[in-house]
């Protein structure tokens, strides 16, 4: 007997149940972006592979999924959507007037050690803000994202800001020169701190001023900050602070060891985490960046935001979120072959009236049928038996109840509405 084909290593099949919630989840989240001015974009599943390279580095090849097609080209699945839309505003929406919000709902690929919340294919919401650097605008993005995971229905989130600008300022005032930016960034993001140290020794910073910068990357207040460094960009976090307390927002943290780990990252960053998921709590990164030269536009501000999907899914099912159930309106049951025409007529007249209605196809029994409406959750069953179609009649069963009344056929559809 040959072995059954199984599903690869890092992907999920989802249920019928599983992808109501998931559609439930993506449709509010769509209502959300459109309401703040957002419009949809969407991108090849895959492009270029040089599109990432220039992006992240040679190092990305081997955490993503790259391959030659036919004609010997190099391309890969995408690894995110944010090279993609920027690729996309590049090649074609240039001259549109700014500023230009975009968001996106997409599948992602990254050859990742599968776990908990993390898998190789699993789906990217996020947006770009692209032409405004505006304290206003940056707040409202942060507000965008907490306000799109607070409400998905997640109780216990918690936002964290921090501000790339003032960290390399801070460097450069210990000494330490710009192209030795990238390799202090990645400890710090990893959370080497034993290692950041010997990297600045290395660099023959002075003694005190590693002690202070040790110091620096737990300020937890923007007060706290201006005992380190004096400069605009502690003036401008000011600024973006006062306004995300506008929209709403007074909740958060300061948290200067948010350095997002990638070059092209700069001024805010933010993280929103769930605690609830212990290790991989992070649902949400993002902050303003610098991508549009890299690959060949000019030069404008953008920002914008990702948030795995996926994670925050399994975020509200931790949390206890009642879902709502995948219901029928109403299951149409033909007692016999001879009602089966009556049946089939009714069941489309309910469809066109927009009611989500279904009819037995299988010429089942009564009592099997009304076992099946139950089980797929139906909440009323309308029984077309011979002696009541005489009458031009028709039984409405409420599935909770058990109760049933025979309804006039022209009252129908008011009785179901």
């Amino acid at each position: 007997m040959e072995e059954k084909i199984k599903i690869p290593r890092g992907t999920r099949d989802f249920l019928p149940d599983e992808m109501f919630k998931r559609r439930y989840v993506e449709r509010t989240i769509r209502e959300i972006f459109q309401s703040f001015g957002y419009k949809e974009v969407q991108t090849p599943t895959f492009e270029h592979l040089e599109l990432f390279t220039l992006k992240s580095g040679e190092e990305i090849i081997e955490e993503i999924y790259a391959f030659k097609d036919k004609g010997n080209r190099d391309l890969a699945l995408r690894p995110e959507l944010t090279a993609p839309v920027i690729r996309f505003y590049v090649e074609k929406m240039q001259m549109e007037p700014k500023p230009l919000k975009l968001f996106y709902i997409g599948n992602c690929y990254r050859y990742d050690r599968p776990q908990r919340g993390r898998y190789r294919e699993f789906t990217q919401v996020g947006c770009e803000l692209i032409g405004t650097d505006t304290p206003e605008a940056y707040a409202e993005l942060i507000y965008l994202s907490y306000t799109i995971l607070r409400n998905i229905g997640l109780k216990n989130i918690v936002l964290r800001l921090g501000n790339l600008d003032i960290i390399y300022s801070l460097l450069e005032n210990m000494g330490v020169k710009k192209n030795q930016f990238r390799e202090l960034m990645h400890l710090i993001d990893k959370s080497k701190f034993y290692e950041l140290e010997k990297k600045l020794f290395e660099m023959r910073v002075a003694k005190s001023k590693v002690k202070m910068f040790r110091e620096f990357l737990n300020c937890n207040s923007i007060e706290k900050l201006r005992e380190f460094i004096e400069a605009p960009a502690v003036d401008r976090f000011r600024e973006i602070i006062d306004f995300l307390k506008v929209f709403g927002i007074d909740k958060f943290e300061i948290d200067m060891k948010i350095v997002r780990g990638l070059d092209y990252y700069k001024g805010i960053v933010f993280e929103i985490d769930a605690p609830i998921l212990g290790a991989e709590k992070q649902l949400c990164g993002g902050g303003e960046y610098e991508l549009i030269p890299l690959f060949g536009g000019k030069e404008v501000p953008t920002a914008g935001f990702a948030i795995g999907f996926d994670r925050a899914i399994i975020a509200l099912e931790e949390e206890g979120y009642v879902f709502p159930e995948q219901k029928l309106d109403v299951y149409v049951i033909p007692i016999n072959e001879k009602t089966l025409k009556n049946a089939i007529k009714i069941v489309n007249m309910l469809r066109e009236k927009n009611i989500i209605a279904d009819v037995d196809l299988m010429r089942r029994g009564l009592a099997k049928s009304l076992k099946y409406a139950s089980s797929v959750k139906a909440k009323k069953a309308i029984i077309v038996g011979p002696k009541e179609l005489e009458k031009e009649n028709v039984i409405v069963r409420d599935m909770d109840s058990g109760k049933q009344i025979e309804v006039k056929m022209k009252n129908l559809l008011s009785m179901i509405k």
